[in-house]
């Protein structure tokens, strides 16, 4: 089952590769709009948060939505993990925040809202629901274009 869903979730995100493991190496910014949430196994406000971001993930073309493990787990671990907390949207292999110039996360749940060009406009700690998030969104890009 885990499997399916990791090919399914693959094959949704066009030109983007995965790896042998089912999952996400770091995206390559699509000129979209993004979320990406950090999450632990351990952590129960994560578990309370992910429906909403599933719903989040799935309610728009034009937002990307990825989940990176915080523990940094790999492989049918990573795999494993996120099924049993029921993530529908892609799985990130590597935190991208390195390579984007972000701040690692020190408390959990965290989620990051990039701007097009990948640039951090919004960090939200604790559970977000999906109303929140996208709250959050549109206040990003009034202030990002403000003539829209």
């Amino acid at each position: 089952m885990v499997a399916v869903l990791a090919l399914v979730l693959l094959s949704a995100c066009g030109e983007r590769m995965g790896t042998p493991e089912g999952v996400l190496s770091a995206p390559a910014l699509a000129g979209n709009w993004t979320v990406i949430n950090y999450w632990a196994e351990w952590c129960a406000p994560c578990r309370d948060e992910i429906p909403e971001l599933n719903r989040l993930a799935f309610s728009s073309s034009e937002l990307d939505v990825y989940a990176v493990n915080f523990d940094e787990v790999q492989g049918d671990v990573l795999l494993s993990q996120a099924a049993d907390l029921d993530i529908q949207f892609p799985l990130l292999s590597t935190d991208p925040g390195p390579r984007l110039g972000l701040v690692r996360p020190t408390v959990l749940p965290t989620t990051l809202i990039l701007n097009p060009a990948g640039e951090e406009v919004t960090r939200l700690i604790g559970p977000q629901t999906e109303a929140a998030i996208r709250h959050e969104l549109a206040l990003a890009r009034e202030s990002t274009n403000p003539s829209q």
